[in-house]
C-alpha cells in the first residue's frame, strides 16, 4: 500500500501527460495522395464531404450508399476535383451478403486498400423507446453488424498496405442519451467491439490501425430535420467534421472527437479507462493466441 501511495500518483500523472499533451505528427493532404480509400453512406452529409475532400487530396474513392442517381453525382464531382479515380457501388448495408461483395469489389476496382471508412447508418428518428424490437434490430445490423462484416472483409487487403479502418460513431455512444437508445446501443456497440479489435492488434502485431470517431451534432441535414424543435444546441459544420475524420485516419489516432463543446473530448476520453485496460492486459496470457 505505501508502495502504491508513494508510486502511482506519479504514474498518473506521467500517464495523463501523455494522453492530453503529447503532440502526434501533423497532418498534411499529401498523406492521402494516391491512397485507396472506401466511404461508406457517401451520397449525402458528413460521407460526401469526406469524398470531395479525399478527391482534392488526389486519393483513388469507391464510394456506397443505397441511391445509384446520388452516388453517381458524387463520384461525378470527386473527378472533377482531381481524385486520382472515382467509383461507385450502390446498394444496402441491411445486406449481409452486399457487404461483403462491396469490399471484394472495391478492392478489385483500385487494386487494393489503404483505408476504410465506416460512416454508414440505418434511418434514426428521436422517440421514446417503445418496445419496438425489429428497430432495435435493425440499428445493431446496420450501424454495428455491417460495420463488422466490411472490416472483415477488408481486412487481408488492409494488412497487405499496412492501413487503417476508420468508425464514424457518436457521442451517444459514449454517454447516455434519450430518444436515442437503439441507436446508442449500436454506437456502443462499436466502442466495445473495434476498442478491443485494436488491442488484438497490438498484441498480434497488426499493422492495421482503428480510429473511432466520436462525433456530436454535425449541421447534416437529416441531423437538422431530426432534432428541430427537440434539441436547442448549435450544430458543428459537416465540412470540417469530414476533414477531421479523415485527419484522425490518416495520423492513426485512435480516437477523435468533433463536437462544439471543448468539454467533450476532456471529459469523454475517459483516461481512467485508458488505464484500467493498460493495467487488466498485463493479466492475460496471450502467447497461445500470439503464436498461432
Amino acid at each position: 500500500m505505501a508502495f502504491m501511495k508513494k508510486y502511482l500518483p506519479p504514474i498518473l500523472g506521467i500517464f495523463l501527460a501523455y494522453y492530453y499533451y503529447s503532440a502526434n505528427e501533423e497532418f498534411r493532404p499529401e498523406m492521402l495522395q494516391g491512397k485507396k480509400v472506401i466511404v461508406t453512406g457517401a451520397s449525402k452529409g458528413i460521407g460526401e464531404q469526406m469524398a470531395y475532400h479525399l478527391a482534392k487530396m488526389g486519393a483513388h474513392v469507391v464510394v456506397t450508399a443505397r441511391s445509384k442517381e446520388t452516388l453517381k453525382k458524387v463520384v461525378s464531382h470527386c473527378l472533377e476535383l482531381g481524385a486520382a479515380s472515382a467509383h461507385y457501388i450502390a446498394g444496402s448495408m441491411e445486406n449481409v451478403t452486399f457487404a461483403e461483395q462491396f469490399v471484394a469489389q472495391a478492392g478489385k476496382l483500385m487494386g487494393g486498400l489503404d483505408m476504410l471508412i465506416l460512416n454508414h447508418i440505418t434511418n434514426t428518428s428521436l422517440n421514446l423507446f417503445s418496445g419496438d424490437i425489429h428497430l432495435v434490430r435493425r440499428n445493431m445490423e446496420v450501424n454495428f453488424l455491417s460495420y463488422v462484416v466490411l472490416s472483415v472483409a477488408a481486412l487481408p487487403m488492409l494488412k497487405q498496405s499496412n492501413g487503417s479502418i476508420v468508425v464514424v460513431s457518436s457521442k451517444a455512444g459514449k454517454m447516455a442519451s434519450p430518444l436515442v437508445a437503439p441507436y446508442s446501443a449500436s454506437k456502443f456497440a462499436l466502442d466495445g467491439f473495434f476498442s478491443s479489435i485494436r488491442m488484438e492488434h497490438s498484441v498480434t502485431k497488426v499493422n492495421v490501425s482503428i480510429t473511432l470517431c466520436i462525433l456530436g451534432l454535425i449541421n447534416t441535414d437529416t441531423a437538422m430535420k431530426a432534432v428541430s424543435g427537440i434539441l436547442n444546441i448549435d450544430a458543428s459544420p459537416k465540412e470540417e467534421c469530414a476533414l477531421e475524420i479523415i485527419k484522425g485516419g490518416a495520423l492513426r489516432q485512435e480516437e477523435v472527437y468533433y463536437d462544439n463543446s471543448v468539454w467533450t473530448d476532456l471529459l469523454l476520453g475517459n483516461p481512467g479507462r485508458k488505464i484500467l485496460e493498460f493495467l487488466s492486459l498485463r493479466s492475460y496470457s496471450l502467447d497461445k493466441f500470439i503464436n498461432n
